[in-house]
């Protein structure tokens, strides 16, 4: 009896599949800030004009939608890492790139009571996005280093921890825009 291997050749999603997914993505996000973790997925589906069946082939759970919410987020942060880095001045760069993560701070904070609402909790999650957000931080600081604008006891992880910390400090609703002037303090501080 012979046996044949045969290898599945990953293909890239059809274009129709991959907007489906992106407004799947973008729709799913919005319901969830307004409704929380238990919101409805047949309102999320309704709301990305598609059918039950299209949102659960892309995401068979709750908890796969809620947790691609969050990755899609982190997946914009190297995005915007990798696009500044080709566009921008490093230190430019890094000032755009830690705008974009207030950005991001801002979506964790409306997603994290859902994500921490997941079944297990959203450590595995956090840890697969880690490492991203390290990645880009340190990437675009290498740059801002090597060209002089900062200094090379500049730690990136400080720098972003210093603007989660406003994010967390109190519960003001304009913690953003104080975040937002904080990156030029930061920056000018880090300089030599």
């Amino acid at each position: 009896m012979k046996t044949s291997t045969t290898q599945k050749i990953a293909r890239k999603p059809r274009a129709d599949a991959q907007r489906n997914r992106e407004r799947i993505l973008a729709v799913a996000k919005q319901v969830f800030t307004r409704r929380g973790a238990e919101a409805s997925m047949d309102e999320i589906a309704k709301r990305a004009k598609i059918g039950p069946g299209t949102l659960y082939r892309h995401f068979p759970s709750r908890d796969d939608l809620l947790a691609a919410v969050y990755i899609s987020e982190v997946e914009k942060l190297a995005e915007s890492q990798r696009k500044f880095s080709a566009e921008l001045p490093p230190v430019e760069a890094l000032r755009a790139w830690m705008l974009v993560f207030i950005d991001y701070i801002a979506a964790k904070k409306i997603i994290a009571p859902a994500l921490n609402a997941m079944a297990g909790g959203p450590t595995q999650v956090y840890q697969q996005t880690t490492q991203v957000m390290e990645e880009a931080a340190h990437a675009l600081a290498t740059r801002a280093v090597a060209s002089g604008d900062l200094r090379p006891d500049v730690d990136p992880m400080d720098m972003l921890r210093a603007i989660y910390g406003i994010s967390s400090a109190g519960s003001t609703d304009d913690w953003a825009s104080k975040a937002r002037r904080f990156v030029d303090i930061l920056i000018q501080g880090s300089q030599p």
